[in-house]
């Protein structure tokens, strides 16, 4: 067995059933061989696209994406893709391709230091330099992925090692114990015991859920509990869809960005519950403010993501589900908060969404998304692109049964296209609708021979005005309407692109029917393009 089959068995193993990816010579042994293997190979049109496959399909799947391009700028073109995914903690193993292992060090043709390149943005590299290696690598990287705080691992393999032969035989483990990485899995019982008695003191407790609940798959757990001691919830953006939006003891998401009744839920309850969240400025504008005159919880499974940005009052320490599942054990006391729970529903009716005052011929965007996601099925995956159809996307849609994906915390434009396509191959059956505006759009375009090649249905929604929207409106604010690099004025005839890959297009206006269209445009599993006219000078707020 060569190094090239080896990295294959190990991905079989790990039960890998979908790799995507582009090839190159430094990587060939191994695409060589994955012809010997079921595992699905999906040719991405642009390396850091092949990351954003892999997020999607992780975050779906709830398995760990992989991805493999090859060496130079193969390597450095991932690295968004990979930063990407460790900014939202998703968990995906990198492999690329390098040079012979004796040229290392050598500046020659399509070499690159991939593994510092990445240092900042991976839970942990390898660079193989045994063939007889391999099996253990794979093992750790993926048990590093997928453990504790999730994250990307890069293993990066030289030409030669791949076309080395075994010299012991072919043995993958059965478990790994790292001496180094011990991730806390269980919370400590006393500090679980404390907050217990700290929700049943509380007159005004919230829970603000992250994106660490979906991670966890702690979502059934969280809403249990919330339930039971009747405890209202607030997200950030990564935490959408943890509770269905409609749901009465939801209040939107926080932050800059969020609800101004979800922030002031926040700031005026006395107990509050960060839940998987890192505290960060996008969700919590003052962390100092947030913990004036109340006892602040903060979970999370990552020990240095507690007291970073703000001191909690009480810290636990590990992994969500487990946690929310002690909670549950030894939470005989069902709490009763409907005060609270009225004076929020109060906040929410004063401050509704405001509609934006749409010009002849253009959408209300927030009133679009709404209509979109009502039509949508409600399993449906929605995924937001960046920029000012994020900020519609995360105010607007409504999340019922389904999921709710973006690029958070590195705010990753193009993300939502090759995101979708992964979540459609992790789970066939569910309806995915992916939503960008036109600069994001052509950032990733090219991946719409992805999912023609490979018969993977999205339906594509394009909110058009003709600018870089979120850039434009901050120069309106910051600059006086002086506007600088945000007009797309050469922007390409959606129609023609959209019939250039076989899609079905469609397109909607003021003067449109817009349910009617929307219901056309989701009646069947095909792969579709709608653009959606949006006045230029739409605002988020």
């Amino acid at each position: 067995m060569i190094g090239a089959e080896a990295i294959v068995k190990c991905l079989e193993k790990e039960k890998t059933d979908v790799i995507f990816g582009y090839s190159g010579v430094a990587i060939d042994p191994f695409w060589n061989k994955m012809l010997d293997s079921d595992i699905k190979r999906v040719l991405i049109r642009t390396e850091q696209n092949a990351a954003h496959c892999a997020s999607g399909y992780a975050r779906i799947s709830g398995k760990v994406g992989v991805c493999a391009v090859t060496s130079g700028p193969g390597a450095t073109n991932l690295i968004t893709g990979i930063a990407t995914a460790y900014a939202d903690s998703i968990p995906l193993v990198a492999i690329t391709g390098q040079v012979n292992s004796d040229m290392i060090g050598s500046d020659v043709f399509q070499e690159a230091d991939i593994t510092g390149a990445v240092e900042s943005f991976v839970k942990y590299s390898y660079l193989v330099r045994d063939v007889n290696d391999i099996p253990r690598i794979f093992k750790e990287a993926f048990f590093i992925a997928s453990t504790g705080r999730k994250g990307p691992v890069l293993i990066d393999i030289p030409y030669d090692i791949q076309l080395s032969e075994l010299t012991t035989k072919f043995s993958y483990p059965e478990s790994i114990s790292m001496r180094t990485y011990k991730p806390t899995v269980n919370g400590n019982m006393a500090q679980i015991k404390k907050v217990i008695k700290e929700v049943e003191k509380a007159k005004r407790p919230i829970i603000c859920a992250g994106g660490g609940v979906h991670l966890s798959g702690a979502v059934e757990e969280l809403r249990k509990f919330a339930e039971h001691n009747n405890v209202p919830v607030v997200s950030t953006m990564m935490g959408i869809g943890v509770m269905p939006t409609d749901h009465p003891l939801y209040f939107g998401m926080v932050g800059n960005n969020g609800q101004s009744y979800a922030n002031r839920a926040m700031n005026e309850s006395d107990l509050l519950l960060m839940v998987g969240a890192r505290v960060a400025d996008r969700a919590v504008n003052r962390p100092d403010l947030i913990t004036e005159n109340k006892v602040m919880v903060h979970i999370d499974v990552d020990p240095a993501e507690i007291g970073k940005n703000v001191g909690p009052t009480i810290p636990l320490v590990g992994d969500i589900k487990h946690i929310f599942h002690d909670f549950l054990e030894i939470d005989d006391y069902a709490d009763d908060h409907r005060e609270w729970v009225k004076l929020l529903e109060k906040y929410k009716k004063e401050n509704a969404s405001q509609k934006i005052e749409s010009k002849d011929g253009y959408l209300d965007p927030k009133d679009f998304i709404c209509k979109l996601s009502e039509c949508m099925k409600d399993d449906a995956i929605y995924v937001a692109d960046v920029g000012q159809n994020q900020m519609w996307s995360c105010e607007c849609s409504k999340v019922r049964d389904g999921r709710f994906l973006t690029s958070g915390g590195m705010g990753t434009m193009g993300y939502s296209i090759p995101a979708a396509i992964g979540a459609k191959l992790a789970d066939p059956s569910k309806q995915v609708v992916a939503v960008i505006g036109d600069g994001a759009f052509q950032m990733s375009m090219m991946e719409l021979a992805t999912m023609r090649q490979y018969d993977v249905p999205v339906k594509i929604v394009v909110m058009k005005n003709g600018y870089l929207g979120m850039v434009r409106e901050h120069q309106h604010f910051a600059y006086k309407d002086h506007y600088s690099m945000v007009e797309l004025s050469g922007d390409p005839d959606l129609s023609l692109i959209a019939s250039a890959y076989g899609m079905e297009y469609m397109k909607v206006d003021g003067n449109s029917d817009v349910v009617k269209d929307i219901k056309k445009f989701l009646k069947d599993d095909k792969s579709s393009l709608m653009e959606v006219v949006v006045d230029p000078m739409a605002l988020t707020k």
